[in-house]
């Protein structure tokens, strides 16, 4: 049994829009173990990156309920202080956009030891830049030492990656935060940054959030997975029975969402409308329930709630014994959905 490293208990974290305020991540919970990669799937708009910077304690207005418990320490409820000397050193993040994340007006080199300086005062200059060198080598930069004095709109998108990556690694944390690491990336480089997060994660035991829209991202990464919509955790599992038997409307739907070669002159799946903004967003009820009108309102909880419906497989609200989609079988065979 992997030990627990991380466990949010019903967390929710709230914006306050004029005079009130709105819950953007809605009583979630979830666990995170050593050398475990839990995915977290949703379209944007649902919660995912507010989710994550909950976890890491960046929300400077956010109204905060609920535990955030990392190895056993509540650090929803620590003091600055304390929570920076976690931040950077035992947890990690790697941020969306590698080029706001970068101070622009510092060199690479410089960056990285920073990160180790605010941890180890100790650590001399000429072994923070030997130490930073070796993770640039780690991430696999070529020329390090000539990197290291680089800034950051000198390097390509995919090289800016490895520096944010570096730099989240260079206390070896033992929870990493992966926010949407490969978007606006190419193919070929998208795979080199996952296979490098895959090999950062045996090589520290490190457990894993990874944030992502890309089912192919979930596919190759991924233990566990938790689908995200409106706020809220709809369905989790580990990998292998989420895409083998996905259950929930919305999981389902973003399934029947990708384009699949075998059925290329078959019509595409939309999902009817968007998410709901902050201010819109129903409180009460199937959050999903407006965008598959064709179920019927009885199919729905009042009070959804995730079901246990096979050992470590849960899934919100009982709609999902009711859910077909409109047009015909074909696409949920395809899946392998019945």
């Amino acid at each position: 049994m992997s030990e627990k490293l991380l466990e949010v208990k019903n967390l929710k974290t709230s914006f306050r829009i004029k005079d009130d305020y709105y819950a953007a991540v809605d009583d979630v919970s979830l666990s995170v173990n050593k050398n475990e990669v839990l995915a977290i799937v949703g379209e944007s708009g649902c919660g995912k990156s507010a989710l994550a910077f909950s976890i890491m304690g960046l929300h400077n207005r956010a109204k905060i309920e609920g535990n955030i418990m990392f190895k056993n320490q509540d650090i929803a409820n620590i003091s600055p202080a304390k929570l920076n000397k976690l931040r950077g050193n035992n947890m990690g993040m790697i941020f969306q956009d590698p080029l706001t994340a970068l101070n622009p007006l510092m060199e690479i080199g410089d960056q990285i030891g920073e990160a180790l300086l605010l941890h180890n005062k100790d650590l001399s200059k000429e072994k923070r830049k030997d130490k930073v060198i070796q993770l640039l080598t780690k991430v696999g930069i070529p020329r390090p030492e000539h990197v290291y004095e680089q800034f950051p709109h000198e390097l390509s998108g995919g090289m800016r990656q490895r520096v944010v990556i570096a730099t989240a690694i260079a206390n070896e944390p033992e929870l990493l935060i992966a926010d949407e690491p490969t978007t606006a990336l190419d193919v070929t480089i998208q795979s080199q940054i996952l296979d490098l997060i895959k090999e950062l994660k045996d090589d520290m035991d490190a457990g894993i959030i990874m944030i992502t829209h890309d089912l192919g991202v979930v596919a190759e990464m991924a233990d566990r997975v938790a689908v995200m919509y409106a706020g809220q955790i709809v369905e989790v599992s580990d990998v292998y029975t989420l895409f083998e038997s996905p259950l929930h409307p919305y999981t389902r739907s973003l399934f029947n969402s990708v384009p699949n070669t075998a059925e290329a002159q078959s019509k595409l799946h939309v999902i009817q409308g968007i998410v709901p903004s902050l201010q819109k967003l129903p409180r009460e009820g199937c959050r999903f329930s407006a965008r598959i009108p064709w179920v019927e309102e009885s199919a729905h909880e009042e009070h959804p709630e995730l079901h246990e419906v096979s050992p470590g497989h849960f899934v919100r609200c009982t709609c999902y014994k009711h859910f077909n989609f409109p047009d015909s079988s074909k696409e949920e065979q395809q899946h392998g959905i019945s």
